[in-house]
């Protein structure tokens, strides 16, 4: 996979691409740099608050990828 494709990109990322299916990674390949950016950049928010947020998910059976 090339690098700066969005799904390398994502993958870098820290996105656990396997558990997706081909209409959803086709999804994701098509994303916009400006869509990329943010998806990534709330990755990231959501990975520093990552204790808060999984316990809101353990307690309320929630679910992020």
């Amino acid at each position: 996979m090339n690098d700066h494709t969005p799904l390398a990109r994502l993958e870098t990322a820290g996105f656990a691409l396997d558990a997706l299916n081909d209409e959803q990674r086709g999804v994701l390949s098509a994303l916009t740099p400006q869509e990329l950016t943010v998806l990534i950049d709330l990755k990231g928010q959501l990975d520093r608050v990552g204790p808060e947020v999984q316990a809101h998910s353990d307690i309320a059976g929630g679910a992020l990828f």
